[in-house]
């Protein structure tokens, strides 16, 4: 069972923004979708795109773009959205995350795998948990649960996590 444990700890799914190859673990990915209409909710953060529903369950949807403060994106055949667990603080939040393409699930050797560039000051790369090597191409491997902070989820999924409300209350 160990060994099916540490497989998975190196397949990742990979995709596309702005023409980039993006990865998060398969561990955080529950499903992939096409995409769908999506029911934007007024007064919520500039990245997040609205709402879906997935099998009876509100979904909110984000747009990684926008995070990373890249341009919008126009909705192509390929746009997907990655529906994933993220963790915060001690729960577990499900959201999807817009992708421009999916591409696969590959295995990284960790000695492929780079630690995240530090790019002076001002960048924050706290969320990349490294960078993969492979076949001449780079591969930006995502940390999901430092993507966000715990007001961004808690103002997203309209939940107050503990931490969230913690920080509100000061």
């Amino acid at each position: 069972m160990e060994e099916n444990n540490e497989v998975a700890l190196n397949q990742y799914l990979t995709f596309t923004l702005a023409q980039e190859q993006y990865a998060v673990s398969v561990s955080k990915v529950m499903e992939v979708l096409e995409y769908t209409n999506i029911t934007k909710v007024p007064r919520t953060l500039d990245f997040m795109r609205g709402v879906i529903n997935v099998r009876g369950s509100v979904i909110p949807v984000i747009d990684l773009r926008l995070k990373f403060d890249m341009e919008e994106a126009e909705r192509t055949i390929d746009t997907s959205i990655i529906v994933m667990n993220v963790k915060v603080g001690d729960e577990s939040v499900t959201l999807g995350t817009l992708a421009d393409s999916v591409q696969e699930v590959i295995s990284l050797d960790p000695s492929n795998i780079e630690p995240a560039p530090q790019i002076g000051t001002k960048i924050n790369t706290r969320f990349i948990s490294g960078i993969g090597k492979q076949n001449d191409r780079f591969i930006i491997i995502l940390d999901i649960d430092a993507v966000f902070s715990d007001q961004e989820i808690a103002a997203v999924t309209g939940e107050k996590t503990l931490e969230a409300a913690k920080i509100k209350d000061v």
